[in-house]
């Protein structure tokens, strides 16, 4: 484990070697600091094998599923970016080569980005480099207890969906 990792442990900083909180605080927690983990590890093979950061490749990742492409709002609500950053990195994609936008019908209120040959055969080539990553970081993790987890967290998210504030839904 490198030192970024290791210090940025988020159940040992709240709560201590010895897990003071709750059952719920400590779950919680486990799950942060496991997706932070993940996350910099993902983000830090982007840069180093695509020269990409972690919102390309999602924004790439919706586009791809849309072969119509997907208006910029659209495409803010589904990767959780601004609008402002949202535009920012379709134009840097633009810029490479790998998206284009276009104004169907002539409307240009309407921007739609769509993904180019040259973006849909990079996002390949990262999709398939991400699967293999992640199958890489659980490597030591039977594959039982992945599908155990995955089930037994999907009960977690199902409970948080059914006490959320009704805030929660305009975010």
């Amino acid at each position: 484990m490198d030192g970024e990792a290791g210090s940025a442990d988020l159940e040992l900083i709240a709560h201590g070697p010895h897990g003071r909180n709750k059952p719920e605080t400590r779950l919680w927690l486990r799950m942060l600091s496991t997706t932070k983990l993940i996350t910099n590890e993902i983000r830090r093979r982007l840069r180093t094998e695509f020269g990409a950061t972690l919102p390309q490749f999602d924004l790439m990742a919706q586009l791809y599923r849309e072969s119509d492409g997907l208006r910029l709002g659209e495409l803010s609500k589904r990767t959780m970016v601004t609008n402002g950053n949202v535009t920012g990195l379709v134009e840097r994609l633009e810029a490479d080569g790998f998206v284009k936008r276009v104004t169907p019908d002539g409307d240009r209120r309407v921007t739609v980005a769509r993904l180019t040959p040259e973006g849909t055969k990079l996002f390949v080539a990262m999709a398939a480099a991400h699967e293999g990553w992640l199958r890489d970081i659980m490597a030591d993790v039977a594959p039982a207890t992945i599908a155990s987890l995955w089930s037994e967290i999907g009960a977690v998210k199902i409970s948080a969906s059914n006490h959320l504030s009704s805030s929660a839904f305009d975010q």
